[in-house]
């Protein structure tokens, strides 16, 4: 049963994308759907017997590389940490499978659409599978390349192809990074078993320990599109919507979480990994919500949202709570799936409009979509009781307990990010429903609600959006609880739930939920009270930078294309000329041909009709025989090599003097 989870998706992929053109479209989605739905329900199952029971399951299929110093198997694990990704991995993918069925119903290549999403969750699946790193590796590896194929979906759109291809090159850079970490785990501890590693962690050197954990993490940050290595993720906008969704809800950007999650036993021993992490998510959380405080683009605005997001989840592991990072990445799958189906049904059926700034009125033409918008948003401000309040505010309190100054850090930045993400989610449903109409009429007339196939996905994630987090959150997150204690390590002097459950101040408590309600004010009284302050924003020369930087997203494209990219294709181009069109063309291909024309053109000249000339040669040649073959019979041993050698030299130099000699006469 366990091993069926993870093929159904590739059979689905398989069905889809080699039978394509003898199934039709109609079958494509019903092979899909039913596939990953089947698996749905299996992983539900595996959730209730592993998670619920208390009963891991390992599986051995085969060995991949068997020799006296190392040892890699196909294997997979199933414990309680496998079991809870599996859930919104499948649940989101099930439901954006039926919801892709009426969005794309009209777009070509529909079979290769779905074939790419079923693959896209089997390699998911496989990462959060694997029982060593090895597998881990190729599920990451595979959820690197399907996406690029994804995001590239509109391969004829320039804007589609840089965005996959700055996806590609910047998760390359953090592969690399990882890479090495896997290099060093398995020339650190002899093995890339996680039974094997983690066992062995608490005896090795903390040195050793931080350098291999620096390194998972900047496998993680470009993979979970942390500060710096995060300009990927607007870009992969130019996806279609239900790619949108998938990527930031459950598969891509969570695999970088899950692998520093997964990796607790080693991240323990390191607490210098541990503030670099808590500093790189609280720094990337405040930052990405600003970022998103300007933006026009409806997908872009709910793109940084997801990037704050996951600065939260880092900062929670940052802070050794790793069952809270992981509640919170489970819970913002439900909301962020949501929010992004639902944008997708605004752009669907708004003449697929993406700019903010040209909408508004939508309400009374999208009222379900609204709603479900709206559930969206109320989770991701941590609306108490609904999904999202159970983890974050939780991670924020969690930095406060911690008295240290990378708590405090978290605190701060944490609790203002709340604030600045309710403005710009309240700016995104004001724009978008509730102020005057911006839009053509036509467009308004023409819009309507979407079928059943996108309000049922919407249905069922705006249920768990709701219901979700109050349901898993004494088994994920209460004091006492053990779900994850044999798949998750939290060193004893790290364990800060209590202190952050029953001994803060009640004011530390409300701070974020303060600002939250403050910022969600003041975009309901900038857009709709006093609009005229937002207009003239850029009228005054700060007002313009404000925006301007803001809306740039700090620069950081402008950074990396003129300072990074720029001289790297300057710096390429230089070797380019002076080494594989100058020293290497010289010696090689060019230097070589050259010099055999010019031995043969020598040679050619000996020819000189004269024969004398031919008579010497003949000459030559005897006695070169006689000294060559005969010479160990006239003379002595020892002195047949030197003769040799005086031969030779004398016959070299005969070729090369001799049409001198001919051009002088």
């Amino acid at each position: 049963m366990y091993l069926s989870i993870l093929i159904f998706p590739l059979l689905a992929s398989f069905s889809a994308g080699f039978l394509g053109r003898k199934i039709g479209v109609t079958g494509a989605h019903i092979i899909t759907c039913s596939c990953l739905t089947i698996s749905s329900i299996l992983a539900t199952v595996a959730f209730y017997e592993v998670g619920i029971c208390g009963s891991p399951v390992s599986i051995y299929l085969t060995s991949w590389v068997d020799s006296e110093f190392m040892s890699i198997s196909w294997e997979f694990l199933f414990d309680q940490l496998t079991v809870s990704m599996m859930i919104p991995v499948l649940y989101i993918s099930t439901v954006i499978h039926i919801y892709t069925t009426s969005y794309l119903a009209e777009d070509p290549h529909n079979q290769r659409f779905f074939s790419y999403l079923s693959l896209f969750t089997f390699f998911m699946l496989v990462l959060v599978a694997g029982a060593n790193y090895f597998v881990m590796f190729i599920g990451w590896e595979g959820i690197g390349v399907v996406s690029y194929l994804l995001i590239n979906f509109y391969f004829t759109r320039i804007q589609a192809n840089k965005a996959a291809i700055l996806a590609l090159t910047m998760n390359r850079m953090g592969d690399m990074g990882l890479s090495i970490g896997f290099f060093a785990i398995f020339a650190l501890f002899g093995s890339i078993d996680y039974s094997t590693v983690f066992s062995l962690a608490p005896f090795m050197n903390e040195t050793a320990i931080t350098v291999i954990s620096l390194l998972l993490l900047t496998g993680a940050m470009a993979k979970s599109a942390q500060i710096p290595l995060h300009s990927w993720l607007p870009g992969s906008m130019e996806a279609p919507t239900p790619v949108s969704a998938l990527l930031h809800a459950a598969t891509l950007v969570t695999a970088g979480l899950y692998l520093l999650v997964r990796s607790s036993p080693i991240l323990e021993y390191s607490p210098t990994a541990l503030l670099v992490i808590t500093l790189v998510g609280a720094t990337t959380a405040f930052f990405a919500a600003t970022s998103g405080l300007l933006q026009n683009d409806l997908k872009r605005i709910i793109a940084f949202s997801t990037i704050s997001q996951l600065g939260y989840s880092f900062m929670a592991v940052g802070l050794s709570q790793y069952h809270v990072a992981l509640m919170h990445v489970v819970n913002h799958a439900f909301f962020k799936a949501l929010l992004f189906l639902g944008a997708g049904a605004v752009i669907h059926s708004f003449a697929d409009e993406q700019d903010v700034r040209k909408m508004g009125g939508l309400i009374k033409f999208l009222p379900f979509t609204y709603s479900v918008m709206l559930v969206g948003t109320l989770s991701l401000l941590a609306t108490p009781w609904l999904t999202g309040f159970y983890s974050k505010d939780l991670i924020i309190e969690l930095a406060y307990g911690q008295y240290s100054f990378s708590g405090m850090y978290a605190y701060i930045l944490g609790s203002l990010t709340a604030g600045v993400t309710a403005f710009y989610s309240f700016r995104l449903i004001s724009l978008v429903f509730l102020t005057v109409p911006n839009g053509i009429k036509n467009v308004y007339l023409n819009s309507h609600e979407s079928n059943s196939a996108v309000v049922i996905p919407l249905l069922i994630l705006s249920l768990f959006s709701i219901f979700f987090g109050y349901v898993a959150s004494d088994l994920f997150v209460g004091v006492g609880s053990d779900f994850f204690a044999n798949s998750i390590f939290i060193n004893p002097n790290n364990i800060s739930i209590i202190e952050a459950e029953f001994s803060l101040p009640i004011l530390v408590k409300l701070l974020p939920s303060i600002l939250s309600i403050s910022g969600a004010a003041l975009a309901v009284l900038l857009y709709h009270v006093y609009p005229e302050f937002m207009i003239g924003l850029t009228e005054s020369s700060i007002g313009r930078k404000v925006y301007a930087f803001l809306n740039g997203k700090y620069f950081f494209d402008v950074v990396y294309n003129n300072y990074f990219i720029a001289s790297g294709l300057k710096t390429g181009q230089t070797i380019s000329k002076v080494l594989d069109r100058g020293i290497i063309e010289m010696v090689g291909p060019y230097g070589l041909a050259n010099s055999l024309n010019n031995t043969s053109f020598n040679i050619a000249k000996l020819d000189t009709g004269v024969i004398t000339t031919y008579a010497l040669y003949i000459t030559i040649g005897l006695l070169s025989l006689v000294f060559l073959v005969f010479a160990p019979m006239l003379v002595d041993t020892s002195l047949l090599s030197e003769i040799r050698l005086i031969v030779i030299y004398l016959a070299a130099l005969f070729f090369v003097l001799l049409p001198n000699l001919n051009k002088g006469n």
